[in-house]
């Protein structure tokens, strides 16, 4: 059997034009000669609305660099709050499974679900794969019920155990499982029970856009002068900015006053950042530019002289990667980071920035200056160790190849990022 003669059907709530990086996976796949269905939802995210043009009855069937998108109906999150997010994540799944019979009667030779949060968005892909017999593979990047516990402590031992059997009732039925984090394979076999052959890790790899260096004069004349410091992701808890608030505060008296905070991005706590930004005297030094398409990221990063990246402190973060670090590390820009675990290890090792831990401000102001006050041939090399690291661990196709080799030749091809976990068969 040909690769024109294979289709894939992805599920996944959240696809193109919302900014997750299933729309790139799937745009290779179809680059390899495979079709591809998407089942997802209407693009509501992060804002809580749906995106322009889009609504219960309007474009609900698309077509995105040839992969064939059904949308299903869904309650979009709204203002964020605990209520809406609970209501949009169960419309998904519930509304997906009426599209069951539907799907089938097509055909097709993997099932790969996209794991997001909640877990449960698998159910229908499940369903689907058991009643044809088709090959199920989840790939997951939020990992239930630890991404769950990270938010919510419930502090019941019989919530915690009913949730924690049902997220792994989930995985226990898919015939493969790709990790996002290597801290999510080895879980998977020690906690979850699944065999060593039917994980692998397969990192989130940047588009391949993120790599150039795109000059935009519009945008370089609206950015002005001094030292620019771009964040670009989604503005919510995890990122503390109540951390980058304090180091800018700490770097301002400090006496650097030519240091310009860009951020790129929306999300559920960017009217909170607007009103400490405000309350802490700090206006003038941060500047919003919104949520832009991904094609637009590479001219901002272009234009800056450090990427900044922080995260609250959670024990999920001790084994996960935001998708923002292989952006920046393929940037090629110094990275300043507030974080802990194999983020920081990475950031360390790589020698593509100066990396303090998740909350501490003040060396995180300290290493702010440090950055600001290197020559800019110093700036540039650690830039370049970035984009090394990038190409040896994080390059789109060949994290793609490894991936195809998994979800359709059932052939693992094992990464080099973690020898002594490799020597194991991990």
């Amino acid at each position: 059997m040909t690769n024109n003669n294979k289709r894939v059907l992805i599920i996944c709530q959240h696809f193109w034009p919302e900014t997750f990086r299933i729309s790139d996976i799937a745009a290779g796949f179809i680059e390899n000669g495979f079709r591809v269905d998407v089942l997802c939802g209407i693009p509501n995210y992060p804002k809580g609305q749906f995106f322009e043009g889009y609504s219960l009855f309007k474009k609900r069937r698309q077509n995105y660099k040839g992969v064939n998108i059904i949308r299903v109906p869904e309650i979009p999150r709204g203002n964020n709050s605990n209520l809406k997010i609970f209501l949009n994540y169960i419309s998904f799944p519930f509304f997906a499974i009426f599209y069951i019979p539907w799907l089938a009667t097509r055909k097709y030779d993997r099932i790969l679900i996209y794991q997001l949060s909640p877990v449960y968005m698998a159910l229908p892909g499940i369903i689907l794969g058991k009643i044809k017999g088709t090959k199920i593979l989840i790939y997951i990047l939020d990992f239930w019920p630890h991404s769950l516990f990270s938010i919510f402590n419930f502090k019941n031992k019989l919530i915690r155990n009913l949730i924690t059997q049902i997220s792994y009732w989930h995985y226990r039925r898919a015939d493969g499982i790709i990790a996002v984090f290597k801290g999510i394979q080895t879980r998977l076999i020690n906690e979850v029970g699944i065999k060593v052959e039917k994980t692998i890790y397969i990192p989130q790899a940047a588009e391949k856009i993120y790599e150039l260096q795109i000059k935009d004069p519009e945008i370089e004349q609206r950015l002005g002068q001094g030292f620019k410091i771009v964040f670009a992701g989604n503005i919510n808890p995890a990122q503390s900015f109540d951390t980058v608030l304090k180091a800018a505060k700490q770097v301002r008296e400090a006496g650097y006053y030519d240091i310009k905070y860009i951020i790129l991005g929306e999300g559920m706590s960017k009217k909170w950042l607007i009103s400490e930004i405000d309350k802490m005297g700090l206006t003038e030094y941060f500047e919003f530019i919104g949520l832009v398409p991904v094609e637009e990221v590479p001219k901002y990063q272009t234009e800056a002289d450090a990427l900044i990246l922080a995260l609250s402190r959670s024990p999920l973060f001790e084994y996960a990667i935001p998708a923002k670090l292989q952006s920046y590390l393929a940037a090629g820009k110094p990275i300043i980071g507030a974080v802990d675990g194999e983020c920081q290890r990475q950031i360390n090792e790589s020698g593509c920035g100066i990396c303090c831990d998740s909350g501490d401000s003040a060396n995180l102001a300290s290493n702010i200056i440090t950055i600001y006050s290197m020559n800019k041939s110093d700036r540039d090399r650690m830039g370049e160790k970035g984009r090394e690291y990038h190409f040896k661990h994080y390059e789109r196709n060949q994290n793609l190849k490894r991936l195809i080799e998994f979800v359709f030749n059932d052939h693992r091809i094992i990464d080099e990022e973690y020898p002594e976990l490799n020597k194991l068969g991990i």
